[in-house]
């Protein structure tokens, strides 16, 4: 039995999809530094080296071949760092590929686990990738039962961790590419917490960090003793190296005093959870262990509030996504208005004020008010911005659809108008200049179709694509109360919010006020709530049957639509796959 704790670090990576060589060479810099620090077991997270979700490129056996060749040249890395194991996620490639965890010691792949459960719900497609893993192995490092397991392996009561738990355990490994959205930190906590309870053992929970297309990653690693006791956690969205000592010898005395699992372990088959013995060097003496104390206390990093970390969340997503893709600069179009507002604010958070590039375009609909809104918001951020103003070019185009379309009001084709030929402006910009170009609507906006195609819709990135409009004044308020000065003039918070496309505009004039849009929304979109089931809730049934006319007519924007930040438990995109041809209604 072990007196001396095992050191264990949780590299909490920001790896990018498809850039085998940057991730290998993050990995391999991690790997020295948790050497470094003394760590005998250093994990990295699900698919670490492929980065996550890699998607169709798994279809390529170039890929995979590649991803191999990239863990070969690790394995031989490693052999200068004598006494660290490395757990690394990859692609593996039998007689099919799997999502699999290696198990990397002094210059030798000495195992590796094979995922077993595949999600294939919301945003994952697993099943449509790999083949699923058959056994759950024990890796005995330094003395310690170690098992590994995969994200999703972890969330069932009976699966591989139970098998490992029963056959010796002591400590789980479950690296993981779980994708953020508000709130689920919490659950994740009460369900590693009761794993770690009901078997009795450590669970070391490691997850990824940093943004992919629609997903952000909030890493928020943890790790939990054999009493269910969070006892380390690592930063939120951001890459950390939590270094953790764990005391296994606990483990065995609190097993002691529970014989079920003398039973348990007779339920167990060797070829079922085969031991795979990695280094049967007892651990290093306490003087020799860089001064590892047993019972020290571990790091926990705070964990964030509600606002906090959704803003956080759309800051990662944003600053990742330009900077992944290849662009330095983004450009937005600020109108004066709160989605504008906070999008460039985040936009500065996520990128630098110099990396932020703001235009304003007024039109003759366009206040004075929203006119120097705009131009305190860009002072406030410290961003450059530009004023091209777009009346002469609507007059203009207004005369030569005249011929066309008649001399009558043109109403909505008239405001479209104006957004299409701001919508043009910011591409004509971005074409010239170089910046990525951000996009300002809403999750209650593009529900309700009260966007515009090839306007305001234009971009390459839309940052509030997930944000209902009351979270957007929300989240004008928290980001107003953390800074040295608010950012955001409390103007534009004040005022109602309006697109300024005709004479006394408002957003009400179309939808409900959006304290009662909402509520309905949630229920509709996020929730699957039948028209049965809102009525019961309270929501006044016209305005629900309007509600879900406009969401269901409106699936045809939502797919020409740029990809956007997921924040919600239901985003529009992956998240949501409805057809365009449709003609279900729900009998009202």
């Amino acid at each position: 039995m072990n007196i001396i704790p095992l050191r264990i670090a949780l590299a909490q990576v920001n790896m990018t999809v498809g850039d085998l060589e940057g991730n290998a060479k993050i990995i391999l810099a991690m790997m020295q530094q948790a050497h470094t620090a003394g760590a005998h077991i250093v994990c990295f997270p699900e698919l670490a080296l492929t980065g996550y979700p890699p998607e169709d490129l798994l279809l390529k056996p170039g890929f995979v071949n590649a991803n191999l060749c990239k863990l070969d040249e690790l394995v031989a890395a490693s052999h200068t760092l004598r006494g660290l194991t490395a757990v690394i996620g990859f692609v593996d490639r039998k007689q099919d590929i799997y999502n699999a965890a290696a198990v990397v010691h002094e210059g030798s792949l000495v195992g590796v686990y094979h995922k077993h459960y595949l999600p294939n719900y919301g945003v994952f497609d697993e099943n449509r990738y790999f083949q699923v893993g058959q056994q759950a192995p024990i890796f005995l490092i330094h003395g310690v039962h170690v098992g590994i397991n995969i994200c999703e392996d972890i969330w069932y009561a009976t699966g591989p961790m139970t098998s490992q738990a029963h056959a010796g355990a002591e400590v789980i490994i479950n690296i993981n590419g779980s994708p953020y959205h508000a709130g689920k930190g919490q659950a994740r906590a009460e369900m590693l917490s009761t794993r770690a309870y009901d078997n009795g053992l450590i669970v070391v929970y490691l997850n990824i960090v940093g943004g992919q297309d629609e997903l952000v990653f909030d890493g928020e690693s943890m790790v939990f003793n054999e009493q269910g006791q969070l006892i380390a956690r690592a930063k939120q969205f951001c890459t950390d190296l939590l270094i953790v000592d764990l005391d296994t010898a606990s483990v065995f005395r609190s097993r002691l005093h529970d014989p079920r699992r003398r039973k348990e372990r007779l339920q167990v088959t060797a070829n079922e959870v085969p031991i795979v013995p990695v280094t049967t060097c007892p651990l290093p003496t306490l003087a020799a262990n860089n001064h590892v104390v047993l019972g020290a206390p571990q790091r926990i990093e705070p964990q964030m509030e509600r606002l906090q970390e959704i803003y956080s969340a759309l800051v990662l997503g944003t600053g990742d996504y330009a900077r992944k893709t290849g662009f330095k600069q983004v450009v937005i179009g600020l109108s004066g208005g709160i989605d504008s507002s906070l999008t460039a604010t985040i936009a500065v958070d996520a990128l630098g004020a110099e990396n932020v590039l703001g235009v304003l375009m007024p039109s003759g609909y366009s206040s004075q008010g929203s006119k120097t809104d705009a131009i305190t918001l860009a002072e406030n951020l410290g961003i450059h911005y530009l004023v091209v103003p777009i009346e002469e070019t609507f007059r203009a185009s207004l005369g030569m659809l005249r011929p066309v379309l008649g001399d009558d009001d043109l109403g909505l084709a008239a405001e479209n108008l104006q957004s299409r030929i701001r919508g043009n402006i910011m591409m004509a910009i971005s074409n010239k200049l170089g910046p990525l170009v951000l996009t300002t609507g809403n999750k209650s906006e593009m529900a309700t179709g009260y966007t515009t195609l090839y306007g305001d819709m234009a971009g390459g990135f839309a940052v509030l694509k997930d944000v209902l409009k009351t979270l957007v004044y929300e989240l004008c308020h928290y980001r107003n109360s953390i800074g040295e000065k608010a950012l955001i003039p409390q103007q534009v918070i004040d005022k109602p919010p309006s697109a300024e496309l005709r004479p006394g505009q408002k957003d009400t004039d179309s939808l409900p006020p959006y304290n009662e849009l909402d509520p309905i929304l949630k229920a509709y979109v996020e929730d699957d709530r039948s028209f049965e089931e809102m009525l019961a809730m309270g929501f006044e049934g016209k305005t629900v049957e309007r509600i879900m006319r406009l969401v269901d007519l409106s699936e045809y924007k939502r797919r020409q639509a740029p990809p956007g930040v997921k924040i919600t438990p239901r985003a529009f995109g992956r998240d949501r796959r409805l057809p365009i041809i449709n003609r279900y209604r729900e009998v009202l």
